[in-house]
């Protein structure tokens, strides 16, 4: 088992290469990079667009805005301004160095987890990240947890009665639940008990209230509670109804098994049989979706839940990145995601084996 993780951690290394490559490329080719954002700033084309000068660009600026010349350069809509400024311009944001350099330069900086700063905001990225990172933690980890200690048991009591009344008025929900977004579900709590229309139960805004450092312990987590608990039931109902679905139909191949048969045909209890073989079995397939399903709560499906209750988190802050162009943001979230989520895929092998011994990677590879 450690060759086989070692090779799988060596692995991480090609994957992560590749799909830097792959998104380098693809982003270097769209149009509308920070460049070309602060140019029709400066034009008066997107009066929303930002970006970060500094002090010499500042008085370039007025100086570029009596020059009527045409430049030599690149960039669709810098005409009327100074050549030299559109130079300070691409320097200010690296992009005075060709892209294979400049990506080579990303990698060698990445191997030592050196992200760069954000090109609008100014930060280190890596300060950015650990600055959202409890607000995903937070969601994503209340979201997973309600989610399996839910939709487990609901699975399995739906495969022990298959067909019966409870299995049909529980799929009925189940199918609604998953039939609705999340984030219409979050509007509809908004509208029905955070002050839209009906009742004003809950907060509509961040994580914690403005007064939570004057607040006790206990007053501390009853605030953290009260703000959580809209966001976390709108992102259980999507997850919630494909795991149910998922357990259900995982218990009900295993129990029409042989063995399970003669496991009753030996006196064994329904208990007996259902946890002490049915369920081992049974829960691999549940166990091997687990990596996707918490790089889909922590980090991309929790994006528009972070928006509707505004809340500060990772979601939210890629979502960001790739509206402004913000491209070591981009690169930056995108190299972390991926390498937790390759982890996760690997912690869900060596949990394949907990769960079932008589699963072997490594002999397999040989």
């Amino acid at each position: 088992m450690a060759a086989y993780i070692l090779r799988r951690l060596l692995l991480i290394i090609p994957t992560l290469l590749g799909i830097l490559t792959i998104n380098f490329l693809i982003i270097q080719a769209a149009p509308g990079g920070p460049v070309e954002q602060t140019i029709a700033n400066l034009q008066g084309i997107n009066a929303s667009a930002t970006a970060r000068f500094d002090g010499s660009a500042q008085s370039d600026l007025s100086n570029s805005s009596q020059t009527a010349t045409e430049n030599s350069s690149g960039y669709r809509g810098a005409r009327g301004l100074d050549p030299e400024l559109v130079k300070q311009i691409e320097a200010q944001f690296g992009f005075d160095k060709p892209a294979h350099e400049r990506f080579f330069q990303m990698l060698k900086n990445y191997l030592v987890f050196d992200f760069g700063e954000s090109l609008f905001s100014g930060k280190k990225v890596t300060d950015l990240i650990i600055e959202k990172l409890p607000v995903s933690i937070s969601l994503g980890l209340w979201t997973t947890l309600i989610t399996y200690l839910i939709a487990v048991p609901l699975g399995i009591k739906k495969a022990v009665r298959d067909g019966s009344s409870f299995d049909v008025w529980t799929s009925t929900v189940v199918i609604i639940g998953y039939a609705i977004p999340n984030f219409l579900f979050a509007i509809l709590l908004i509208v029905i008990f955070a002050g839209g229309t009906y009742y004003d139960w809950f907060p509509l805004r961040g994580l914690t209230s403005p007064d939570f450092d004057q607040l006790s312990l206990w007053g501390q987590i009853k605030d953290y509670f009260w703000h959580i608990t809209l966001p976390v039931i709108a992102s259980v109902i999507g997850s919630f109804a494909t795991l149910s679905m998922l357990t259900k139909n995982s218990f009900l191949d295993e129990i029409n098994k042989q063995y399970v048969i003669t496991a009753r045909a030996k006196g064994l209890t329904e208990g007996q049989v259902l946890y002490g073989h049915v369920f081992r079995n049974a829960m691999l397939l549940i166990i091997a979706g687990m990596p996707a399903a918490l790089i889909g709560i922590f980090f991309t499906g929790s994006m528009l839940i972070e928006v509707i209750f505004s809340l500060d988190g990772l979601g939210l802050l890629g979502y960001e990145a790739v509206i402004k162009r913000d491209y070591p943001v981009i690169f930056g979230t995108l190299y972390i995601f991926t390498l937790i989520g390759l982890l996760l895929k690997l912690i869900s092998d060596l949990t394949y084996v907990a769960v079932d011994p008589r699963i072997d990677f490594e002999s397999r590879e040989q």
